[in-house]
């Protein structure tokens, strides 16, 4: 949500609450319909089998009904409100989470980088929704948000590993129980993340007091990661993941702060 107002607030609070108001449609959409394809996986796992659908409490037809109408009138209303480009971002980003990282996850464990492509599409629709166009800018905001999922989401399928082995899903904790892969890729994402993050300086979209921030993030969302990837265990991955979900907040309230 945030990452999607800190481009679009540049234009003005009326472009910012349509592409945060419409991104938020296209997240509840695609979360409800991930769900209701689903439901048979999410009752198997301890972690999901309290939502809606698995546990009873909302009709599975329901679910997809409401999904549906969510999709046509998010598109919409980005369309008319904001632009015909920020709608069709914002349909590119359900179908791939639903239609390709969704059946993903029971074929390969690439449906983790996969899956991390319409959630960094978001940083996307709000300068879209701002500016019209995608600058570079949006390309740099969409490489920190893909880069950052994948230490994230690694840390989440370690410590759930079980659980996603249980549902079939196929993910590089559950072919790899020594924990190695996933702590390895987390401390290279993490790395590159750390390099990647700072593009926004040099695009001039932000001072470079930003850069400061950056790196002190960075930093420590590496040697979190090597501690991880020294340790492998359960409490290294939650602290991974806590960390991963303060990351993400203070480097993009650093953009907002120190934009130029």
């Amino acid at each position: 949500m945030q990452s999607c107002r800190c481009r679009s607030s540049g234009a003005g609070q009326s472009a910012s609450d349509a592409a945060g108001s419409a991104y938020d449609r296209g997240r509840f959409l695609s979360r409800c319909l991930n769900q209701w394809w689903e439901r048979g996986a999410d009752a198997l796992m301890r972690r999901t089998r309290t939502r809606p659908i698995p546990a009873g409490r909302m009709p599975p037809l329901q679910a997809l009904v409401f999904g549906i109408v969510l999709s046509v009138f998010g598109v919409g209303y980005l369309a008319i409100v904001c632009n015909v480009l920020s709608a069709a971002l914002t349909a590119i980003t359900v179908a791939i989470y639903i239609f390709a990282y969704t059946p993903l996850k029971r074929a390969s464990t690439a449906n983790t980088a996969v899956g991390a492509v319409p959630g960094a599409i978001p940083p996307m629709i709000g300068w879209a929704a701002a500016r019209g166009n995608i600058g570079a800018g949006a390309w740099a905001l969409f490489a920190i948000v893909f880069l950052w999922q994948l230490p994230h989401f690694f840390a989440i399928a370690w410590m759930y590993r079980e659980d996603y082995s249980r549902a079939g899903f196929r993910m590089i904790s559950t072919e790899d129980r020594s924990g190695e892969r996933s702590a390895s890729q987390s401390v290279f994402f993490c790395i590159l993340l750390l390099v990647i993050a700072g593009l926004p300086a040099f695009l001039g979209i932000v001072n470079f007091a930003y850069l400061a921030v950056e790196l002190l993030l960075g930093g420590f969302f590496v040697a979190v990661a090597m501690h991880f990837l020294r340790m492998r265990s359960a409490s290294a991955a939650r602290l991974l993941f806590l960390v991963s979900i303060i990351y993400l907040p203070l480097l993009l309230g650093a953009l907002i702060l120190t934009k130029s």
